[in-house]
């Protein structure tokens, strides 16, 4: 697996700083190298320019303080602003000793004539908001339209949350060191950030980590690419149920889907009412009639994997038809309707769910299934791991952060997203595309991840005019690209 897609906690983070000091790395070594990464990054992004380098009382003010001596000695012209210099200890002390060109007490002003601010005014541990004095010039910065660089996350955004401390600035670029935190995905802190860079400055690889950034190198080694042997049976059976005849295309969004991604036959399960309706629209996806719960059941016999929800209706036949295809042994793809109809009693979807099948919620499904985990809690990685949990299955949890949760307790959030998939029915081919992998053989927690992420990866090499029809045609060049290793 790819160690750089291990998100961090903040206690996670200090943890391993004094580890590395433990080991015999001194603290002004490693903050002498993160200061050096920050400039190192400025200089590949921008000419020579003066640069205000404002910084705080603690660690973060002295990478600032390096950064500055770094930039100094490359030849730019580089004042600092500090915030109580006099009482810096320990490494930030030694580094802001260092520094011995124009310095300044932090003010309303501090940023004035500048070409380009760096904010290494607080970290990823703050806990309360930005007071007042401090706000004033980074929010001067931002009048003036002056870019901004954070040192490991914009002076407000604390480490863990997505939520700022009621003020944050909006970086150009962040720099941050080791692993990225998870501010640095969530949603809004993300539109934060900028451009992330992340730095190594030597410290050990993680070890046991549960939570990610979603990316081909959690899961590529277990993708079901076809050998020369391969046939259509070998590749996986997949079903997806459809809705009443006037609630079809859902449906058939999700097997052209679930067919794009590889599963070797894929089939759409029609009330008999809408056999001829999907008849006029389908070509490589078959089709079965059922008329029973019974029968749904029989004709998923063989199917690996089974996809029912989209368009399905909120109806005692949805619910039934859910719970037939539980007992049948396919792996569930459980979305929209076929989570909704459940939503007074979740107990018997949980009951019926298995570590193999996923949900596929956005928030308001979410909240009817799981009521108050979601809206009593800012953190959607600990309600999609506690759901997960709850629910005995991969939780996807949908949004422009994406978070999918295993039960285990292993969670990833997806950064491939775009705002141009906010259009219907785009999440019945994500559902489609899960649904195909499960199909292929991956497990369930993979196969979500990687679903999100080439459903993402689509979506944006698209970019304006998207439409859910576009997205399982838009797959073959993510996944030639992931075959070739260039995603």
């Amino acid at each position: 697996m790819n160690h750089r897609l291990e998100l961090l906690t903040v206690a996670e983070m200090s943890a391993a700083d004094r580890a590395a000091i433990a080991a015999g790395t001194p603290g002004s070594v490693l903050m002498q190298r993160a200061g050096s990464a920050v400039a190192a990054a400025i200089q590949e992004r921008w000419t020579v320019r003066p640069v205000a380098v404002l910084c705080g009382p603690g660690n973060n003010g002295g990478d600032g303080y390096v950064v500055a001596e770094v930039l100094a000695g490359a030849g730019w012209p580089v004042r600092t602003a500090s915030l109580a210099r006099a009482g810096l200890k320990g490494d930030a002390a030694t580094a802001s000793a260092a520094w011995t060109g124009p310095d300044a007490p932090l003010s309303a002003a501090s940023c004035d004539g500048a070409g380009l601010v760096i904010d290494a005014l607080f970290g990823a541990g703050l806990s309360k908001p930005l007071a007042p004095e401090v706000q004033a010039p980074l929010r001067a910065a931002e009048a003036a339209a002056i870019p901004i660089v954070a040192v490991d996350l914009p002076s407000g955004l604390p480490g863990d949350a997505a939520q700022p401390l009621q003020y944050a600035p909006r970086a150009a670029l962040t720099v941050t060191f080791h692993r990225k935190k998870p501010a640095h995905l969530l949603e809004p802190a993300r539109g934060f950030c900028g451009e992330v860079v992340v730095a190594d400055i030597g410290l050990a690889e993680p070890s046991g980590a549960a939570l990610f950034e979603n990316g081909p190198g959690l899961w590529s080694a277990a993708f079901p690419w076809p050998d020369a042997m391969a046939h259509k049976h070998s590749r996986g059976s997949l079903v997806v149920v459809s809705g009443a005849m006037t609630h079809t295309g859902a449906a058939r969004l999700a097997a052209r889907g679930g067919l794009r991604i590889g599963a070797g036959l894929v089939t759409v399960l029609s009330p008999p009412e809408a056999v001829m309706v999907n008849a006029a629209h389908l070509e490589a996806v078959m089709l079965t009639p059922f008329a029973s719960p019974e029968r749904l059941a029989e004709a998923a016999a063989k199917a690996r994997a089974a996809v029912i929800g989209p368009a399905a209706g909120v109806n005692a036949a949805t619910r039934a038809n859910l719970l037939a295809l539980a007992g049948a042994g396919a792996a569930l793809v459980v979305d929209a309707d076929a989570l909704t109809v459940f939503k007074d009693d979740p107990e018997a979807l949980f009951a019926a769910l298995g570590a193999g099948d996923v949900i596929t919620p956005h928030p308001g499904e979410f909240e009817r299934v799981f009521p108050g985990l979601l809206n009593g809690s800012h953190d959607r990685i600990a309600a999609a791991r506690a759901a997960a949990a709850r629910a005995g299955a991969v939780v996807l949890l949908k949004g422009p952060d994406t978070v999918i949760a295993a039960p285990d307790g292993r969670a990833a959030v997806n950064g491939s997203g775009a705002p141009w998939l906010a259009t219907a029915g785009s999440g019945d081919v994500l559902a489609g595309f899960i649904g195909g992998l499960l199909a292929q053989g991956m497990t369930a927690f993979e196969a979500a991840c990687a679903g999100a992420w080439i459903h993402g990866r689509a979506g944006a090499l698209f970019g304006p005019g998207l439409i859910a029809e576009d997205l399982p045609d838009l797959a073959c060049g993510v996944l030639a690209d992931l075959r070739l290793g260039a995603a």
